[in-house]
């Protein structure tokens, strides 16, 4: 009861499904009953025909000709004094059962389906709604894990500064660490800021010519650092002429969440090679990261796109992630009118996320 006290939605959920499988029975007794109603009515109607029948067959006797009889009872045949039910009567109520039973069957069909689709839609909403809720709560205890590392870290190092005299490498040591605890938060809280303003579409973007090789090298240089104490290596391949139609901010926060994931999966490995292509596809532009590092099963690209889902391979891909990376990549790209996969042959054999924007013919100027 506590659940569903915390929970009020559930249990209306929970109480409109027992209100319809309740009239899906009601749905089938209806039905039941109206079918043999039905053949009640043909039996009584049979029973009627049996006693014209018999009246029939006394005034053949009587001697009336079997004109006459057929006259006072239409649906006698008379034949050398017996008298039966035509078969067109007999047809007649046969047909008449069938079609009530039909028209029964057919409605109360319609009314099972559509109450059938409605318990399927609500526990499909039940079910999303279990998993959304799962997802949140591994998203809430793990963000909780990432700011408390951080700011542990932080909390040691500004003790260490203040209680002991130290020398200028250490001093820089230091101070470089709590830079990279402080990058981290913002990254963090930049992410669930992002994925918040993303997932309710309020999201303005400015869309201009914007040269990827150019882009890449932005988003590159900014990580070169990180990505040399991880012991990551960057090949770039990318024409200079390469040419998107795109919002700069947009482009940099695909790039920059591609490149950080590709770097994430290599950290379980000690390090790897981070390789940027690019190239023009149709109307569009591809750009391909590949990474070495712990890569994921096949079936698992899409999901990798969904939000506050990560894999987490012995402290692999986004293990320490908030889930959010690639979410915001996707409704980034789905913006931009664009698009992303992620392809990868299995575990252990890195990974390639494609991004595709529209493409613009791109003379440097």
């Amino acid at each position: 009861m506590t659940f569903f006290r915390t929970n009020p939605n559930r249990l209306l959920h929970m109480a409109i499904i027992f209100l319809q499988v309740f009239s899906v029975v009601q749905v089938v007794w209806w039905f039941v009953d109206q079918r043999n109603y039905a053949a009640e009515n043909a039996n009584r109607q049979r029973e009627l025909y049996s006693y014209d029948m018999v009246a029939a067959q006394r005034l053949a006797a009587a001697g009336l000709s079997a004109d006459e009889i057929t006259n006072i009872f239409p649906h006698a045949h008379v034949d050398s004094g017996a008298v039966t039910l035509t078969p067109a009567a007999l047809a007649e109520l046969s047909d008449a059962e069938s079609r009530h039973v039909t028209q029964y069957a057919w409605e109360s069909g319609f009314f099972l389906l559509v109450q059938a689709l409605a318990i399927l839609v609500l526990w499909r909403g039940l079910s999303s709604e279990a998993e959304i809720r799962r997802k949140q709560d591994n998203f809430l205890a793990m963000v909780s894990h990432q700011f408390k590392t951080p700011i542990a870290s932080l909390q040691l190092s500004l003790e260490t500064m203040v209680k002991r005299q130290l020398s200028p490498e250490r001093f820089q040591t230091l101070s470089q660490r709590m830079l990279d605890d402080l990058a981290r938060m913002q990254g963090m809280v930049s992410k669930i800021l992002d994925s918040a303003r993303l997932d309710r579409g309020r999201v303005q973007l400015n869309r201009e010519r914007l040269f990827l090789a150019e882009a890449v090298r932005h988003v590159l240089a900014t990580l070169e650092d990180v990505a040399n104490r991880a012991h990551v290596a960057f090949k770039v391949d990318v024409p200079a002429s390469l040419a998107i139609s795109a919002d700069p901010l947009a482009v940099d926060g695909v790039l920059r969440n591609l490149v950080e994931n590709a770097m994430s999966a290599m950290a379980p490995m000690g390090g790897g090679t981070v390789t940027v292509t690019g190239r023009a596809a149709g109307v569009g532009a591809e750009l391909a990261i590949s990474d070495t590092g712990v890569g994921f099963a096949p079936a698992e690209g899409p999901k990798l796109f969904e939000k506050f889902f990560r894999i987490d391979n012995h402290g692999g891909r986004d293990a320490a992630g908030t889930g959010l990376g690639l979410f915001i990549v996707q409704r980034f790209m789905h913006f931009e009118n664009g698009s992303v996969r992620a392809d990868s042959e299995g575990a252990g054999k890195g990974a390639t996320f494609t991004a595709t924007w529209p493409r613009v013919e791109g003379a440097e100027v």
